[in-house]
């Protein structure tokens, strides 16, 4: 998701969860590295695509969040589901799930990993109005980080951490306004992160920083120091950025600074008070967000392994280098 704070721009057929279970551990799942595994990642991001777009309310969104679970709890068996209840911006109820898996449960030291798993309801930035009102498929815009995330909980469950990490897949990220929408709507977005950080899964919860992903899988992905990130969490910005460079990664995280975003993170720092970091796919000389952002063509073919290679291996080494 995201989307520009200065110009206020937001940036099905079921496969049966077994089918699916099986199909997770035939795509990285059975390995015994604990290395990122590109092909893997890949994997998880074409299983939640082949749900279908998973909007809050449809039985695509219900049969995904269930093969989220299964499959995290291969690898962890700390995984819980927050069930919540949020109003849309246009006064509808929305029913959500928030998806958290603990690693190194016990530790007091953890990192908070995050990405939203929840797709756009509308194609409002479609070029063609005729699909302003359809389903994104969200393959880039949502599947992609939490197909990262993951592979990266595989590689936890194989290599222990020396501190604990949660991985909270966040729901209701993506149903704010559309573009076309003429009410009222504040803090419409990312409504599974405004409803953790004000109800965490764990009472007094904190960690020491966290990472968001958000759109990290396309072709030509150039992920920027984000500016609301800077201004919550420059440290942290600077741990993740220089774990990057130390990969040979810096043509993917660049050394410059983005406008400021509103993402989940914004939510996670302001109510959580957890210094959290965006890791997103944002171009102001190519004009912002890719091209297929809330789009009817944010399809699995614009999906790149080397960018989700990228992003996943760089999250791992900082994870590993904590103490």
């Amino acid at each position: 998701m995201g989307y520009n704070r200065t110009n206020m721009l937001k940036r099905a057929s079921l496969i049966p969860a077994l089918v699916l279970l099986v199909a997770a551990f035939s795509c990285g799942g059975e390995k015994g590295t604990a290395e990122f595994d590109a092909a893997s990642a890949y994997g998880f991001v074409k299983m939640q695509v082949e749900f279908g777009p998973r909007v809050p309310g449809t039985p695509a969104h219900a049969a995904c969040a269930e093969w989220f679970v299964k499959t995290l709890r291969q690898w962890t068996p700390d995984v819980l589901v927050q069930d919540f209840r949020a109003k849309a911006f246009d006064g509808r109820p929305l029913d959500g799930k928030n998806i958290i898996a603990s690693f190194n449960k016990d530790a007091k030291d953890r990192i908070l990993l995050c990405a939203h798993w929840d797709s756009r309801p509308f194609a409002d930035h479609d070029p063609d109005p005729a699909n302003h009102f359809k389903p994104v498929l969200g393959a880039n815009d949502g599947a992609s980080g939490a197909g990262v995330l993951l592979e990266v909980a595989r590689c936890l469950s194989l290599r222990k951490p020396a501190v604990g990490v949660d991985i909270l897949l966040l729901d209701l990220e993506d149903f704010g306004e559309h573009r076309n929408w003429r009410g009222s709507a504040a803090d419409s977005w990312a409504l599974g992160s405004q409803h953790w950080a004000r109800n965490p899964h764990r009472p007094g919860y904190t960690a020491r920083f966290g990472i968001l992903l958000d759109m990290v899988g396309a072709f030509g992905a150039v992920f920027p120091m984000e500016g609301t990130s800077m201004h919550f969490a420059p440290a942290v910005v600077k741990k993740v950025w220089a774990a990057a460079r130390g990969l040979g990664l810096s043509k993917y995280f660049v050394d410059k600074e983005s406008d400021p975003l509103i993402d989940d993170h914004l939510y996670i720092n302001q109510l959580a008070r957890i210094p959290t970091v965006d890791i997103i796919d944002y171009d102001g000389v190519r004009g912002g967000f890719p091209e297929s952002w809330h789009t009817v063509g944010d399809t699995l073919d614009k999906i790149d392994r080397d960018a989700l290679a990228a992003v996943g291996r760089t999250v791992l080494a900082v994870v590993y280098q904590e103490k």
